[in-house]
Protein backbone atom coordinates (compact mmCIF):
# COMPACT_ATOMS: atom_id res chain seq x y z
CA UNK A 1 0.00 0.00 0.00
CA UNK A 2 1.32 3.53 -0.76
CA UNK A 3 0.42 6.22 1.69
CA UNK A 4 0.81 9.95 1.18
CA UNK A 5 3.10 11.96 3.38
CA UNK A 6 1.96 15.02 4.90
CA UNK A 7 3.61 17.75 6.19
CA UNK A 8 6.24 18.10 3.77
CA UNK A 9 7.48 21.32 1.69
CA UNK A 10 4.88 22.08 -1.29
CA UNK A 11 7.88 21.51 -3.17
CA UNK A 12 8.30 17.74 -2.58
CA UNK A 13 6.71 14.54 -2.75
CA UNK A 14 6.49 12.10 -0.32
CA UNK A 15 5.55 8.15 -0.11
CA UNK A 16 5.46 5.88 2.63
CA UNK A 17 5.24 2.10 1.03
CA UNK A 18 3.98 -0.56 3.27
CA UNK A 19 2.87 -4.00 3.18
CA UNK A 20 1.84 -5.21 -0.74
CA UNK A 21 2.30 -2.24 -3.61
CA UNK A 22 -0.03 -3.03 -6.43
CA UNK A 23 -0.84 -1.03 -10.14
CA UNK A 24 -3.54 0.39 -8.10
CA UNK A 25 -1.46 2.03 -5.78
CA UNK A 26 0.90 3.39 -8.36
CA UNK A 27 -2.22 5.05 -10.33
CA UNK A 28 -4.32 6.07 -7.43
CA UNK A 29 -1.52 7.68 -5.14
CA UNK A 30 1.97 8.69 -6.88
CA UNK A 31 1.47 8.64 -10.08
CA UNK A 32 -1.33 11.91 -9.79
CA UNK A 33 1.14 14.11 -7.59
CA UNK A 34 3.97 13.13 -9.55
CA UNK A 35 2.25 14.71 -12.64
CA UNK A 36 0.51 17.70 -10.51
CA UNK A 37 4.42 18.51 -9.38
CA UNK A 38 5.79 18.47 -12.88
CA UNK A 39 3.02 20.82 -13.76
CA UNK A 40 3.74 22.51 -10.76
CA UNK A 41 7.11 23.53 -10.84
CA UNK A 42 9.00 21.28 -13.67
CA UNK A 43 10.82 19.19 -11.01
CA UNK A 44 11.06 16.36 -9.15
CA UNK A 45 11.98 16.30 -5.35
CA UNK A 46 10.69 12.71 -4.42
CA UNK A 47 11.05 10.90 -0.92
CA UNK A 48 10.00 6.82 -0.70
CA UNK A 49 10.17 5.61 2.83
CA UNK A 50 10.14 1.92 1.61
CA UNK A 51 8.76 -0.14 4.91
CA UNK A 52 8.15 -3.05 2.65
CA UNK A 53 10.67 -5.50 0.79
CA UNK A 54 10.67 -4.96 -3.06
CA UNK A 55 9.44 -8.33 -3.32
CA UNK A 56 6.13 -6.97 -2.36
CA UNK A 57 6.05 -4.68 -4.73
CA UNK A 58 3.46 -5.97 -8.06
CA UNK A 59 4.67 -6.72 -11.36
CA UNK A 60 2.52 -3.53 -12.75
CA UNK A 61 3.56 -1.65 -10.03
CA UNK A 62 7.09 -1.81 -11.44
CA UNK A 63 6.33 -1.47 -14.46
CA UNK A 64 4.49 1.76 -13.43
CA UNK A 65 7.34 2.92 -11.22
CA UNK A 66 9.61 2.62 -15.00
CA UNK A 67 7.47 3.97 -17.16
CA UNK A 68 6.96 7.25 -14.63
CA UNK A 69 10.81 6.99 -14.03
CA UNK A 70 11.73 7.31 -17.77
CA UNK A 71 8.78 9.69 -18.76
CA UNK A 72 10.22 12.28 -16.44
CA UNK A 73 13.79 11.54 -16.63
CA UNK A 74 14.93 15.03 -17.28
CA UNK A 75 12.35 16.08 -14.63
CA UNK A 76 14.34 14.27 -11.38
CA UNK A 77 16.18 16.68 -8.93
CA UNK A 78 16.69 14.81 -5.52
CA UNK A 79 15.30 11.31 -4.61
CA UNK A 80 15.53 10.37 -1.18
CA UNK A 81 14.43 6.37 -0.71
CA UNK A 82 14.68 5.26 3.49
CA UNK A 83 15.04 2.09 3.68
CA UNK A 84 16.48 -0.96 6.17
CA UNK A 85 17.48 -2.85 3.01
CA UNK A 86 20.93 -2.50 2.48
CA UNK A 87 20.42 -3.16 -1.34
CA UNK A 88 17.74 -0.51 -1.62
CA UNK A 89 20.29 2.19 -0.29
CA UNK A 90 22.95 1.10 -2.13
CA UNK A 91 21.08 1.36 -5.62
CA UNK A 92 19.60 4.86 -4.63
CA UNK A 93 23.35 5.66 -3.93
CA UNK A 94 23.99 4.96 -7.30
CA UNK A 95 20.79 5.91 -9.53
CA UNK A 96 22.55 9.28 -8.88
CA UNK A 97 24.78 8.42 -11.82
CA UNK A 98 22.35 7.80 -13.77
CA UNK A 99 19.58 10.70 -13.99
CA UNK A 100 19.93 14.40 -14.29
CA UNK A 101 19.23 15.12 -10.42
CA UNK A 102 21.09 13.98 -6.90
CA UNK A 103 19.76 10.16 -5.40
CA UNK A 104 20.36 9.54 -1.92
CA UNK A 105 19.65 6.49 0.69
CA UNK A 106 19.08 6.43 3.96
CA UNK A 107 18.18 3.82 6.42
CA UNK A 108 14.91 4.19 8.83
CA UNK A 109 16.36 5.82 11.51
CA UNK A 110 17.22 8.75 9.45
CA UNK A 111 13.74 10.15 8.23
CA UNK A 112 15.17 13.42 9.12
CA UNK A 113 17.68 13.39 7.52
CA UNK A 114 16.34 12.34 4.29
CA UNK A 115 13.22 14.82 4.75
CA UNK A 116 16.44 17.58 5.02
CA UNK A 117 17.97 16.45 1.60
CA UNK A 118 15.18 16.32 -0.22
CA UNK A 119 13.46 19.63 0.61
CA UNK A 120 16.98 21.62 1.30
CA UNK A 121 16.68 24.02 -2.76
CA UNK A 122 20.18 24.53 -3.95
CA UNK A 123 20.91 27.67 -2.60
CA UNK A 124 20.22 26.22 0.88
CA UNK A 125 22.82 23.55 0.08
CA UNK A 126 25.04 25.33 -1.26
CA UNK A 127 25.10 27.86 1.91
CA UNK A 128 25.48 25.19 4.05
CA UNK A 129 28.59 24.13 2.69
Amino acid sequence: MLQFIKDLEPHVVGIHAIGEVTKEDMERVLLPRIDELVARQGEINYLLVLETDVSNWTAGAWWDDIKMGLKNFTKWNKIAVVSDQKGVQWFTNAFTYFVPGKSKGFALNQLDEAIAFVTAKEEESVEAK
